[in-house]
């Protein structure tokens, strides 16, 4: 395969270069002959830290739609998939260059009858270690908790689990070299996740002041998903009738969302950007995820390094360093200060090739 040629600045230090791959790693060594494939400002391939490959409304879909998911995810830019839960075997992915690089964490584990229908693993709690253990050894380093639902019983958001449920399952997977992360919309469940020593919580909007300063002490990170929260509203009105405390309990998470996110960075605690595509949220919108957080008054750059070399980076992978993979989008505009640009990626280059 010939060289190719990339030139502009190179993100995250911004420093115009010329950048080749070769063999489809970066290097900054000049290669006589090399193909100039794009010039713009050029950032490592991006990260959508909580997307649901092959899940839609009904559950599974089959292999076909799988693929068409991660194109359109590939093609706006996002290289790295982080998924948080997902009925299909998507594994098959590993094994196909063009599409992108797949974290897995096999299906959602919940409890019975206590989540969506046709996505999870529905188990009771003396059987939710045996199930955390199996997804442990099923997927690629992660297993998805939900981590709360509404409770018919209660006419509310609950947890799914006792503590000491979550606890001793979490201690599991972390035994099998695995790392957890749940579904957290409320505010009951989180306080004994954290005391669990969770590695992650997804959503998150019951968090407390202390909370997070906890979880920034730990090290535990937090993907907001801000363009799922923004749907709370609509949550509260379908519930409202049936479930009047629900919907009270829905508005007041949806009010306080800024208050916690901005609270959280403010903390220090490691953030990071994930479109919650799969199901109703359309796949290839990362870019809206990363513009909604910069419009709850998350910094532009701190954003994007999130959704970029940050995101990378707590996955396990490298940016552009000197003979590091070829991942990278490139645009015609600097997004550190135009977000807007990630929408118009110009050229995407995947393990070393052009695939949009």
């Amino acid at each position: 395969m010939p060289a190719l040629k990339i030139s502009g600045p190179v993100l995250p230090d911004g420093e115009p270069r010329d950048l080749y791959v070769v063999d489809g790693l970066v290097t900054y060594e000049a290669q006589p002959g090399a193909e100039t494939v794009a010039r713009g400002w050029v950032v490592p391939g991006l990260v959508d830290a909580h997307n649901h490959l092959g899940l839609e409304d009904g559950g599974a879909v089959d292999d076909e739609e799988v693929e068409r998911q991660a194109v359109a995810d590939r093609d706006a830019g996002a290289l790295l998939l982080r998924d948080c839960g997902s009925p299909a075997d998507t594994r098959w992915v590993h094994e196909r260059e063009d599409l992108p690089r797949l974290v897995r964490a096999g299906r959602h584990i919940a409890r019975t009858r206590r989540y969506i229908r046709h996505y999870a693993h529905e188990v009771e709690p003396e059987d939710l270690t045996a199930q955390v253990v199996q997804e442990a050894r099923a997927g690629d380093g992660w297993v998805k908790l939900v981590g709360d639902w509404i409770s018919r019983e209660q006419g509310d958001l609950a947890p799914s689990f006792p503590a000491e449920a979550f606890a001793a399952a979490i201690a599991a997977a972390h035994q099998e070299g695995a790392k957890v992360t749940a579904h957290c919309f409320g505010r009951d469940v989180l306080q004994g996740l954290l005391d669990a020593g969770i590695d992650c919580i997804e959503h998150g909007t019951g968090l407390t002041v202390d909370q997070v300063e906890q979880m920034a002490a730990a090290g535990t990170a937090l993907v907001p998903t801000v363009m799922q929260t923004g749907k709370f509203p609509t949550f509260a009105e379908q519930g409202r009738d049936k479930f009047p405390r629900y919907a009270a309990t829905m508005e007041d998470l949806y009010a306080r969302r800024r208050e916690v996110l901005m609270s959280a960075y403010e903390a220090g605690v490691r953030m990071y950007v994930g479109s919650d595509g799969g199901g109703a949220q359309r796949h290839g919108y990362l870019a809206g995820e990363v513009l909604a957080m910069a419009e709850m008054g998350l910094p532009a750059e701190d954003v994007l390094a999130a959704a970029s070399w940050g995101g990378r980076a707590w996955l396990g992978w490298s940016a552009l360093e000197e003979g590091a993979t070829a991942d990278l989008v490139v645009y015609d505009r600097d997004p550190r200060t135009d977000l807007a640009a990630l929408w118009e990626p110009v050229r995407v280059v995947l393990r070393g090739r052009v695939v949009a």
